[in-house]
């Protein structure tokens, strides 16, 4: 009922091909249950990737992403299918207040984690204004005015764009060639699983691709003897169950002034997201969209307070939803609750930290490549119309002060390049736009 905070799910006894399963709808237990696996394992690539990059545990950032996501299922009211996963945004930030140098262990991971809490708040207060103005009908329209398409691609595009010297070192790696060919080789793989394959193998492009280049560094080095081989000691010795690693955050005002400006990508990315599955399901979901940002903020401040990564909802679960038009709510319950099973095991951990380090760099200039993708995609997506000199100023200039990492400071407040990029686009668009509706 549309009065009742959580909806009632009606079961849908037989899946017709090509049936669209509502998120107020539910499927049987098995399908259900095969469905939330699907999502774990389609969110897997990049949720563990963002973790690698910034020296964070991966096993505590998929233990969050589980907790994250029942946390939004509850302040949506199980009414918007999502994921919650480790947001890439983050990842400019942390590497310029911590200065990790790319492997192992962050050991200067707290006041990272101190700066995502406070980004987490900054975040959630955004949603809290939306859902009072979604509750007095005025809805999130000044959102959309502050950031048109032409800003949210530009501010996307940016993320990217400012980690692409963080991609290119990882593959190239300490200089050997060895290393840089099997991060090329890694590069094709995710290439060709991309273009040369079809349904659910391309559609986890990343993982499947990261799995064969892993398996072939092994052959190469542990079997060849050309690299480092892969030691798989800690493996063995890792425990099936056991806590993550946690941390405790530190609060330094000049990590939060570099960090809480991501606060604005994670609203333009989740307002993205929302629009697209609205989209797909054919129903409104703006009225939850303040929920939606409290959801997720609450969840990035909760995963940051004891070490884990910020979190935002996944397009890799968008995509999901799209290819099989199933968008029950109830799945990211279960596909929650897998992932919480599979953070509780140190192995699994493990074995995710035994990825070769040339691997991580040629999957990380794919992924971060994509992020600049889809920032250009939502130009296109939305026709902006880039003969307009005002869209085409703001374009350009973003994506110049967040390519050369443009830094801003004032005592101990300090911009990076993706919050030098991220306010300069919306407050560049405001004056231009003032300018030009006089005309």
């Amino acid at each position: 009922m549309s009065g009742t905070y959580f909806p009632i799910w009606r079961k849908v006894d037989e899946l017709e091909p090509g049936q669209v399963v509502a998120p107020d709808e539910y499927l049987p237990a098995g399908q259900t249950v095969a469905m939330g696996i699907q999502h774990v394992v389609a969110m897997f690539g990049s949720t563990v990737l963002a973790p690698l990059l910034m020296g964070f545990d991966a096993n505590l950032a998929i233990l969050m992403s589980g907790i994250g996501t029942l946390l939004f299922f509850l302040f949506v009211g199980g009414r918007v299918p999502s994921y919650l996963g480790s947001s890439f945004a983050f990842i400019g930030g942390v590497v310029a207040v911590t200065g990790y140098a790319g492997s192992g262990p962050n050991l200067n991971i707290g006041v990272a984690l101190g700066a995502i809490v406070a980004c987490g708040a900054v975040y959630t207060l955004i949603g809290l204004i939306v859902w009072y103005a979604n509750s007095r009908g005025n809805g999130s329209a000044w959102i959309e005015k502050l950031m048109p398409p032409v800003v949210t691609g530009a501010i996307v595009a940016v993320i990217g764009l400012n980690l692409a010297p963080i991609a290119a070192k990882g593959a190239m790696g300490s200089g050997s060639n060895f290393e840089a060919a099997m991060s090329i080789m890694t590069i094709l793989c995710v290439g060709i699983i991309a273009v040369f394959t079809s349904g659910t193998v391309q559609r986890l492009l990343i993982l499947v691709g990261l799995i064969l280049a892993s398996v072939l560094y092994w052959v190469f080095a542990n079997v060849m003897g050309l690299g480092q081989a892969i030691d798989f000691t800690a493996i063995q010795n890792a425990a099936w169950f056991g806590l993550p690693s946690l941390a405790t955050p530190q609060f330094s005002l000049s990590a939060i002034s570099v960090i809480v400006p991501v606060a604005v990508i994670l609203v333009a990315e989740n307002l993205g997201h929302i629009r697209a599955v609205s989209a797909m399901t054919g129903q409104d979901l703006d009225k939850y969209l303040g929920r939606a940002f409290v959801g997720d903020g609450v969840a990035t401040m909760l995963s940051g307070s004891v070490g884990g990564t910020g979190v935002t909802t996944y397009a890799e679960n968008i995509g999901v939803m799209a290819v099989t038009r199933i968008y029950s709510t109830i799945v990211f319950v279960v596909a929650a609750l897998f992932a919480i099973l599979l953070g509780f095991s140190p192995k699994f951990g493990a074995l995710i930290h035994s990825i070769p380090a040339p691997v991580l760099g040629g999957v990380a200039v794919v992924v971060f490549g994509l992020i600049v993708i889809a920032g250009a995609r939502i130009w296109v997506v939305n026709q902006v119309d880039f003969s307009d000199n005002k869209n085409l100023i703001v374009a350009a200039v973003t994506m110049i002060l967040g390519a050369g990492d443009f830094k801003v400071s004032m005592g101990v407040f300090e911009l990076n390049g993706i919050g030098t990029a991220t306010f300069g686009a919306i407050l560049l668009y405001a004056l231009l736009n003032c300018r030009a509706s006089k005309h």
